[in-house]
């Protein structure tokens, strides 16, 4: 409980600190892939949404506030993975889970020595699981009312 209640303080002393400011809000993340249509196929299976495609070669998957931007970089060069995952709260893990491993695409390393292709309550007490797309993007999903806002 400690936990949560330093967690919890911290976050009411950065709002204060933050008060009239033009804090930064983050709107949109990028993937790069190589097929799109397979990318759609994917994201739209794992995520349970429909995606908007847009003008080139992108789809959007509204995630919250933040919107995953799907690009297909296949015409000038070979995708880039993300640099390390991109995190999703969800409010049924079980379900995303189940798609996931239906889809093939969990994890196959370690996260503090517990597979990351399990759903675990990892040592910062969120509920996760983590998955990798067919152009190596590392995703992690997390059960909502466990995040940790650090």
């Amino acid at each position: 409980m400690a936990k949560k209640k330093t967690a919890k303080k911290r976050m009411a002393t950065a709002a204060k600190m933050n008060v009239g400011m033009d804090v930064p809000s983050l709107f949109r993340i990028n993937v790069e892939v190589g097929d799109l249509n397979q990318a759609v196929e994917f994201y739209g299976r794992l995520l349970g949404l429909d995606g908007r495609k847009q003008a080139g070669s992108r789809c959007y998957f509204t995630c919250g506030p933040v919107t995953l931007q799907v690009v297909d970089v296949s015409s000038v060069g070979k995708p880039h993975p993300a640099p390390k995952a991109l995190y999703f709260t969800v409010k049924d893990l079980d379900a995303v889970f189940a798609r996931a491993k239906a889809l093939g695409c969990l994890a196959r390393d370690d996260v503090h020595g517990v597979s990351s292709s399990t759903i675990s309550v990892r040592p910062w007490g969120e509920r996760s699981f983590y998955v990798e797309d067919l152009w190596q993007n590392p995703l992690c999903f997390v059960e909502a009312g466990t995040v940790y806002p650090g």
